[in-house]
C-alpha cells in the first residue's frame, strides 16, 4: 500500500540524521522522505493548516500549489522548520532546489516541501541536503512504506492506505497489485500525525497519489470534499498544527479518466481511512470516541456540537475512566450556538439512551465501556442534519508525552 501503490509514483524513507540515533543502537532513525510523480501528468492539489502562524515549507508549499503541478515531495520529521523566520524559509527554498538539482528535469518551483517535529529549531541543513541526494539514490516504486516510516514522530506506527478501482483484489495473502494502464487506477496515501490533531483543513502530514488521468481542478474539488468529512473531522487535543499538509498528486499512469463522483468516493475511503488511524494512534490514547450528533438544524451546528464534545476535557477523562458521565455530554451542548432546546436533548453512550429529554434516560450501569471505541450519539431534536466527529480519550499517558520532554 502507500503512495507508490499507483502507477507512475517512486518513494524513499532514510535516515538523514535530522533525528537522533535509535535508542537500542540499531542504527539511524529514519527522518527524510522523497515521494517523486514520474508521470505523464504532473497535476496536483494541496489544503493545509488554517493556522495563522505557518511553517516555512506550508508558505512555500502553498506557492508551489498555485501552479497546480507537483513532481515531488521532501518531508523530513525532526523538526518542524517552523518560527524560523526568513532563515528557515531559505532552509525550505535550498531544499527544494536541492531535489531539482539530484532529479533530472525537475524544478524547484514544482517541489512541495513539509516537514514535522519542534517547533522553533532550524533543520540541520549539513545532513538534511545530502540526504535528499542518498534519498533520490533510492527511489523505489516498492519504496513507499519506507517513506512512511520516515515521516513519523511521536506516531508508534506508520499510516498508509490504498483504494483500487477497476481491478480484481490481490488473492487473499497476496500483495495488492499495480493496475496495468488501460485497467484499473489506484488512489493511495501515507500520513503522520498522534499529537496536534485538530480541525483545520488538514491534520499533520499527508501524501496522497493517484495515477488516475485528472487535472489539477478536478484533484482540488476532490480532495477539499474528503478533507472536510474526514481529516477536519479528527479532533485529538483541539491544538492545531502549524505544519498540516495534504497533498494529491496525480501521475495519469493508467490513462483512465474516471468519474468525478466516483474518484471522489475514492479519495474520501482513503482519507477516511488515514483519519481513523491517526486517532488510533493519538498519544496515550486508550480509547477512540465516535460522537455523532444528529437531528442538527444544520451541519454546521452539528459539526460544532461534536467538537465541543470532542475538546471537553472533564469528558475526557470520564471516558478513560469508563464513566459515562452524560452530564458532561449536556454541558458541552450548552456551551454552543446550535440551535436546540435543552428540555429536547437526548443523548446515548454505546446505544444506551442515558438521557433524554434533558434529564435522565436509561439506567447508566447498562454503559458497557470495556472496549476501545466508545460511541456517543447526541440527538439535538432540532431538525435532520447529522456529522461525525472522532476524539480520544485524556490519558495520564498524554500528559508524560508532552510534558517529560519536548514533542
Amino acid at each position: 500500500m502507500s503512495v507508490t501503490a499507483a502507477k507512475g509514483f517512486t518513494a524513499a524513507g532514510i535516515a538523514a540524521g535530522i533525528k537522533a540515533p535509535l535508542a537500542n543502537g540499531s542504527g539511524g532513525n529514519p527522518d527524510l522522505a522523497l515521494v517523486v510523480n514520474n508521470g505523464p501528468r504532473l497535476a496536483a492539489a494541496g489544503v493545509f493548516t488554517s493556522n495563522r502562524v505557518k511553517a516555512a515549507p506550508v508558505v512555500w508549499s502553498e506557492q508551489v500549489l498555485k501552479g497546480g503541478r507537483v513532481s515531488a515531495v521532501i518531508l523530513n520529521s525532526g523538526g518542524a522548520n517552523a518560527c524560523t523566520g526568513p532563515l528557515g524559509f531559505q532552509d525550505t527554498h535550498a531544499t527544494a532546489e536541492k531535489v531539482a538539482e539530484v532529479l533530472d528535469g525537475h524544478s524547484a518551483g514544482e517541489v512541495a516541501v513539509a516537514s514535522t517535529g519542534l517547533i522553533g529549531i532550524r533543520l540541520p541543513m549539513d545532513k538534511l541536503l545530502p540526504g535528499v541526494e542518498q534519498a533520490a539514490a533510492e527511489l523505489s516504486e516498492h519504496g513507499g512504506e519506507k517513506a512512511a516510516i520516515a515521516i513519523k514522530t511521536t506516531d508508534s506506527v506508520h499510516k498508509t492506505s490504498q483504494v483500487t478501482v477497476g481491478v480484481p483484489p490481490a488473492a487473499a495473502g497476496g500483495t495488492p497489485t499495480r493496475p496495468e494502464a488501460g485497467g484499473g487506477w489506484t488512489v493511495g496515501g501515507m500520513a503522520k500525525g498522534a499529537g496536534m490533531l485538530a480541525p483545520g483543513l488538514a491534520t499533520m502530514l499527508v501524501v496522497l497519489t493517484t495515477d488516475a488521468d485528472l487535472p489539477a481542478a478536478d484533484l482540488d474539488t476532490a480532495l477539499r470534499a474528503a478533507t472536510r468529512t474526514t481529516f477536519d473531522r479528527v479532533d485529538s487535543d483541539g491544538c492545531m498544527s502549524t505544519n498540516d499538509t495534504v497533498l494529491l498528486l496525480a501521475s495519469g499512469a493508467s490513462g483512465v479518466v474516471p468519474e468525478a463522483a466516483v474518484f471522489a468516493e475514492a479519495v474520501r475511503t482513503v482519507c477516511d481511512d488515514l483519519a481513523r488511524q491517526l486517532i488510533g494512534d493519538a498519544e496515550g490514547a486508550s480509547k477512540d470516541i465516535r460522537i455523532e450528533v444528529v437531528g442538527a438544524a444544520s451541519e454546521d451546528d452539528a459539526v460544532e456540537v461534536g467538537r465541543s464534545i470532542a475538546r471537553n476535557n472533564l469528558l475526557k477523562c470520564a471516558i478513560h475512566g469508563e464513566d459515562p458521565n452524560w452530564g458532561r455530554v449536556l454541558s458541552a451542548i450548552g456551551t454552543t450556538s446550535a440551535v436546540f432546546e435543552p428540555d429536547q436533548l437526548n443523548v446515548a453512550i454505546n446505544d444506551v439512551w442515558v438521557c433524554k429529554n434533558g434529564s435522565v434516560g436509561e439506567d447508566r450501569d447498562l454503559v458497557d465501556m470495556r472496549y476501545r471505541e466508545v460511541r456517543i450519539t447526541a440527538d439535538l431534536a432540532a431538525g435532520t442534519e447529522s456529522a461525525v466527529i472522532w476524539a480520544n480519550d485524556l490519558t495520564a499517558d498524554y500528559v508524560h508525552e508532552n510534558s517529560a520532554y519536548s514533542s
